[in-house]
Formats: C-alpha cells, structure tokens, sequence
C-alpha cells in the first residue's frame, strides 16, 4: 500500500517571499549604512528610532516595542552604551529598572540615518502605486494578527 506523500508548495506560499524580501532589505540597507560610514546596524538603528520617539523608555518597554527578549536587548544596549549612541540611568524609585536615553551623538547619529533610510524606502517603493502600497500593508497587518503580533511598524 503506497502511503500518500504530503508536499507544501513553498513557491506559492507567502512566508518564502516575505524571507527573502526582508532579507534582500537588510542587506541593502546594510551596504546604504556602511557606505555613508554609519557605524549602525539595523537592531541598534530600531532602538534609536524607539528612543527618538520617546527618549527616556525602560529596558521592559523598549523590548516590547522592538520585538526582542530581554538579554539580547541587554547585549544590544551595551554595544550601543560602548558606541556612546545611549546612555541608561537606574530609576531612583525601584533599582531593577533601567531608563534609556539618546546620547547627543545618538541624536546626531539617528538624524544622519534619516536621508538615508528615506532613500531605501524610495528604492523598496519604486513602480508601486500608492493603492498597491496599502494593500501591502494590509496583508501584513493581517498576517501579525494571524500571529496574535501587535500591527505596528517597528
């Protein structure tokens, strides 16, 4: 008796795709980075842009906002206190929490960022109409809900 023999059609699922654009992104915005010499990787640009937001969130917060476990928040603000991009202040009322700052080099550093992510995005959107962009978007919303993730840029 042959047994049926299960096979899933990675070409037109959807999780493919989504690796591989992400992927091709990081790259380039990776090379866009080191190119301008930014000293800066994606994670640490994440953090900026949470801090630029609302400078002064605790470590609990900042790890929910980007997606991460506590430890490898911790490991990431650490390289970025070395960088002088951050600097964390214990809270006064309850010792266990830390609050993180942009530095003024963090500022400088995250401003510097600016044209050049505007200029990637400019690249990921070329030959998309605006339609096409909300539709994108919706489909991903959709997917994080499908995963119970909050839907909300990181």
């Amino acid at each position: 008796m042959k047994s049926k023999k299960n096979t899933i059609d990675f070409e037109n699922s959807i999780g493919p795709w989504l690796g591989k654009t992400v992927k091709i992104i990081e790259y380039y915005l990776q090379e866009a980075l080191d190119r301008n010499g930014i000293d800066l990787s994606k994670e640490q640009m994440i953090v900026l842009k949470k801090l630029h937001e609302q400078d002064g969130l605790n470590q609990n917060e900042l790890a929910f906002l980007t997606l991460r476990n506590k430890s490898s928040l911790t490991r990431l603000l650490r390289k970025m206190e070395n960088k002088k991009y951050i600097s964390r202040e214990q809270c006064k009322k309850d010792k266990r929490i830390n609050h993180v700052f942009l530095t003024d080099l963090g500022k400088i550093v995250f401003n510097t960022t600016e044209p050049v992510i505007n200029n990637i995005i400019q690249t990921m959107e070329l030959n998309i109409s605006n339609t096409e962009k909300q539709q994108i978007i919706e489909v991903l919303k959709k997917i994080q809900q499908n995963f119970n993730v909050k839907t909300e840029p990181i």
